[in-house]
């Protein structure tokens, strides 16, 4: 992409990919002056140039020996890095036919030979314009997708935090557990991308805990197994807070929300779900949680020393927590203590 300055089109560059030297010299004669021109004289070349160094305009040659132009515009649109590229094509054909193949593989408009200087210049002048706009305009969209993204997110945290403020009045359960499930997620081998959504579906996992009562929340002691019930009605409740929403980042919360307390061996609730029946992100969300349980003051429990919760975790593998959400844990251990300490209670 040329880069954009005072004066937009002199920065601009023009790739000319023709196999005929004296066409490529004809349009640097005509372009020289207005635009940064670059020339290649054959396919593979100007492939190369493109990729490399992509350009604000290709002026491309359709008769051409090997590859010929459509091949080229072909590959040109198959690329991430230039597709968005505007692909004029040079021709001396003037049949429909022609014209009407280029397009529909990318072009944006057709000049032929022999050359009329105004209306090569009008024409790239015209197409190196609207790249332009059309690149900020992208800019633009991408920023404000970006915000309304960033938004949401710091919403779905909040609320998180909202929900844990109840029994832990600094909200910082939901930070380091969230962190856990992000580290354990790349260790388990899930991609950057999933990671991610570990890492922003977590804070949800307990927004049901709304409607359960303090009397049942805050109790120091056990609970009866009529309260019982009640305390684990909050993973359908967050399931129904969520709602059923196209969005991938509020589904993977409901899911969360609604499993967290599944267990491997099917003895967990609400639905009792075995293995692999439980959503991954609802597995590695489980050991985070415990995790951040076991380490944290509650009001029927002191905390755990590392060593012991570590232990009290290797023992569940199978039981409660799946073998290779276990492994994954363990080779994250240390990253896990460094953001326990950094989102340590004060």
């Amino acid at each position: 992409m040329g880069r954009m300055g005072a004066d937009p089109a002199s920065q601009s560059t023009v790739l000319v990919i023709d196999d005929a030297l004296e066409s490529v010299d004809v349009l640097r004669g005509i372009l020289d002056g207005l635009y940064r021109v670059k020339a290649a004289i054959h396919s593979r070349e100007g492939l190369d140039l493109a990729r490399c160094s992509p350009p604000d305009l290709i002026l491309l040659d359709v008769m051409m020996p090997g590859m010929d132009g459509y091949s080229v515009c072909q590959e040109l649109k198959r690329d991430e890095r230039t597709r968005a590229v505007p692909v004029i094509f040079i021709t001396t054909l003037s049949d429909v036919v022609s014209e009407a193949r280029g397009l529909e593989l990318g072009a944006v408009d057709y000049i032929t030979k022999p050359f009329a200087p105004e209306l090569v210049r009008a024409r790239v002048r015209t197409h190196v314009a609207l790249y332009h706009q059309t690149v900020q305009l992208d800019r633009l969209v991408r920023a404000r997708t970006e915000e309304l993204v960033q938004t949401r997110l710091e919403i779905i945290r909040r609320l998180g935090r909202a929900a844990e403020y109840r029994d832990n009045e600094t909200g910082l359960h939901v930070v380091r557990m969230s962190h856990y499930a992000h580290l354990v997620a790349k260790a388990y081998g899930l991609g950057e991308g999933e990671a991610e959504l570990c890492l922003n579906a977590a804070p949800m996992h307990d927004i049901g805990k709304i409607g359960t009562p303090d009397s049942i929340l805050l109790k120091p002691g056990e609970l009866t197994a009529a309260e019982w019930r009640i305390m684990q009605r909050h993973t359908v409740d967050g399931a129904e807070i969520i709602g059923d929403h196209p969005s991938e980042l509020l589904r993977a919360a409901r899911q969360v929300a609604l499993h967290h307390h599944e267990r491997w061996d099917g003895t967990g609730y609400p639905h009792r779900l075995r293995g692999e029946q439980i959503p991954v992100l609802a597995r590695i969300v489980a050991l985070a949680d415990v995790l951040d349980a076991l380490l944290s003051v509650r009001p029927y429990k002191g905390p755990w020393e590392v060593a012991r919760a570590v232990s009290h975790i290797e023992q569940e593998r199978d039981r409660h927590f799946e073998a290779r959400v276990v492994d994954a844990f363990r080779e994250v251990l240390p990253d896990c203590l460094e953001i326990r300490e950094a989102y340590r209670e004060r």
